[in-house]
């Protein structure tokens, strides 16, 4: 990829529409379908793309401008190469400008590839994550040749916006579960605190009782202490004057 690359004021105007859907807070289905039909759009000779993107220990698609771009996915994590598998495990994209070319690196990828789809030429971009390799960018052309070094050049570019759009679905995520975790301690401490004032017992022993009922019921323990929350509220605010209901033996 040439380091000088003058790029389309159309391109700028892409990532400014994707940064405002990033911080809008669209859902990450949205913003990773939002990338593939970038691609497909701003790249020269590109009629296909997807999003192929690591779920635990396994990749799959999570955004395509259509059903055989997502079949081109399929069938290279099936046969186990191709120029979107090898970009995720390499350190430059993988170009292959005419997949007829019997001089081929994916012979068993390209063999199916002309015999079940149109597709005809494809690039492969590795996605990174502080540094993990996570995924992949893959652009596709219906047109041997179609996609030229051109092509490749700015579709790097839309591959680097992509492991940034990556990273930012990332953090909200991170963010999301901390708030959620934060807040499940809060209700758990408030029932802990609730049962110690109701049952005259102590912090272990208010805790230990939670842990058993949600064991009991199966019940994860943050149901069972908005439980205890409801009941213990809903007892004080029925006693006259707001009272000094106690509570049942119960949790």
């Amino acid at each position: 990829m040439t380091s000088d690359v003058p790029i389309d004021p159309t391109v700028n105007d892409a990532f400014r529409q994707m940064s405002a859907l990033i911080y809008a807070g669209a859902d990450s289905g949205s913003i990773h379908q939002s990338l593939v039909d970038a691609a497909r759009r701003l790249v020269e000779g590109c009629d296909r793309a997807s999003l192929l993107v690591r779920t635990r220990d396994r990749y799959v698609t999570a955004a395509s401008t259509d059903d055989i771009a997502r079949r081109i996915d399929q069938i290279e994590l099936e046969v186990g190469e191709g120029p979107c598998v090898d970009a995720i495990v390499s350190e430059a994209y993988q170009h292959d400008p005419d997949l007829t070319d019997a001089k081929t690196p994916w012979p068993r990828f390209t063999e199916r590839i002309v015999a079940e789809t149109p597709v005809r030429s494809a690039i492969g971009y590795r996605l990174l994550l502080d540094g993990d390799k996570v995924g992949a960018l893959n652009l596709f052309s219906d047109t041997p040749g179609g996609l030229t070094s051109k092509s490749a050049d700015v579709g790097a570019v839309i591959a680097s916006f992509a492991s940034v759009a990556l990273m930012a679905i990332r953090a909200r995520e991170e963010a999301a579960t901390l708030r959620q975790g934060l807040q499940s301690n809060r209700e758990i401490g408030k029932a802990v605190g609730l049962l110690m004032a109701a049952h005259h017992i102590s912090g272990q022993q208010a805790f230990e009782l939670l842990r058993s009922t949600s064991q009991e019921l199966n019940m994860k323990l943050t149901q069972v202490a908005s439980q205890v929350i409801e009941g213990q509220e809903s007892q004080f605010g029925s006693a006259p004057g707001g009272g000094n209901a106690t509570a049942s033996s119960s949790v």
